[in-house]
């Protein structure tokens, strides 16, 4: 098998969709021997920021010298992003050679995996296989149920924030999704919320009680000296005196706060993370696709926020960034997400706004679609065939106005919006 071989096996199990359970990842693992009990885990669910969490986690392991592994999902640009260690993606021959590994125990079991699951212990074993001392594992979808839950206690058990999102799966509330997500409290293990919802904040506080582990919430530790702009986040908290990362947005306020809480709880579990290796591995950290700038002249930010929570925190930081002024948003959404609400917070900061349907998902809403529900508010917008198109007409838009184009609505877009812009010389 090689390695475009190994992307179309895996591929080939999406249609199963996502069936919440851990029986058929139980049974996978044990046939490929438990790898997952080799390991050290810590755990990352959440609605938003989890990505951002887990990247900042595991940068500061990284140059605290601990061996690291990091999985997430989805992927921006390829696959191999999913799992990496100390930094570097999966090599294309090894995850070729895993994959077969795994298909051949896959060819063994009554009921099939879905393909969450088959990467899932793909990357357990290549975890293993690497001897991490600490991997930081991304919850895929919910937490009780989500392949990822297989694990044994980990070190430390995250919830960075809830918000509606997966509502056919999870539940319609906050509260709902709170319960599935705190699914991940295990006995022995501290649990940190990120989050400021209290409906949502009860639930995890009750079942951190329930469990018998401590509950942290970071948002206790108020930080100060914050600073939001175009060269990134900068706060102190007691212990932590301005600290810095490049990353954008002001949700990176929260994250960033929720990381040196982590960092804090870490130290008290054994971990060795002197504030000098915290501050080289945060000051030196990348997450793209959220809130990363693609382009300085025209400017170009790009971000994945693709639920209400999510738009709300991008609003937020348009008008952090650029006070009193209007953008053009080169957007494309998910038929299945909030697009009317995205749509009517987006409208009164949006100057124009350009649409596509993103390629490879059938979930995209059609673009004239979209345009219409902004044309609905009051919006000038156009619908294009495709990322490039729509690119191409925003900078031309934004040579003659000065304005900068905002690309958001799904990190299913963030191939497309770089093609282009490849594509464009830009």
């Amino acid at each position: 098998m090689n390695y475009e071989e190994a992307l179309a096996y895996i591929d080939s199990y999406s249609f199963l969709g996502s069936r919440p359970g851990l029986s058929r990842i139980r049974e996978l693992c044990a046939l490929l021997g438990n790898p997952q009990d080799a390991l050290r885990f810590i755990h990352v669910a959440g609605t938003n920021g989890k990505g951002s969490f887990c990247a900042m986690t595991a940068a500061v392991l990284r140059a605290a010298g601990y061996r690291t592994g990091l999985y997430t999902s989805p992927y921006i640009l390829r696959f191999n992003e999913r799992m990496s260690v100390d930094g570097v993606d999966i090599p294309d021959e090894e995850l070729a050679e895993l994959t077969a590994r795994v298909a051949g125990l896959v060819g063994e079991m009554t009921e099939k995996p879905t393909e969450f699951e088959i990467i899932t212990a793909i990357a357990f074993e290549y975890f293993r296989r690497h001897n991490c001392q600490y991997v930081v594992l991304e919850v895929g979808m919910g937490g009780r149920l989500d392949a990822t839950n297989l694990i044994a206690p980990p070190v430390l058990s995250v919830i960075t924030g809830i918000a509606l999102d997966h509502t056919k799966i999870l539940g319609d509330t906050v509260e709902k999704i709170a319960a599935e997500k705190a699914g991940i409290i295990k006995p022995g293990t501290p649990v940190l919320w990120g989050g400021e919802d209290a409906g949502a904040e009860k639930v995890i506080r009750e079942t951190a009680a329930r469990v018998g582990v401590p509950f942290w919430a970071a948002r206790e530790s108020e930080p100060t000296d914050v600073r939001c702009d175009l060269d990134g986040t900068t706060l102190s908290l007691p212990g932590h005196p301005a600290v810095h990362i490049p990353l954008l947005g002001v949700y990176q306020v929260k994250n960033l706060r929720t990381v040196l809480c982590a960092v804090d709880l870490l130290r008290r579990k054994g971990l060795s993370l002197p504030e000098e290796a915290v501050r080289a591995g945060l000051s030196s950290v990348r997450w793209p696709g959220r809130f990363e700038k693609l382009s300085e002249n025209p400017l170009i930010l790009s971000d994945g926020a693709h639920n209400p929570q999510g738009i709300a925190e991008a609003v937020k930081t348009v008008r952090t960034y650029f006070p009193g002024e209007k953008v053009l948003f080169l957007t494309a959404v998910m038929a299945d997400k909030n697009y009317p609400l995205m749509i009517k917070e987006l409208s009164p900061l949006a100057q124009e706004v350009f649409t596509f349907s993103p390629t490879d998902t059938p979930r995209a809403l059609p673009a004239e679609a979209y345009a219409r529900e902004f044309e609905k508010n009051g919006v000038k917008a156009t619908p294009f065939p495709s990322a490039q198109s729509a690119l191409s007409a925003a900078l031309a838009v934004a040579k003659k106005t000065g304005r900068p184009i905002f690309s958001l609505g799904s990190l299913y877009m963030y191939a497309d919006v770089r093609a282009a812009q490849k594509a464009l010389g830009r």
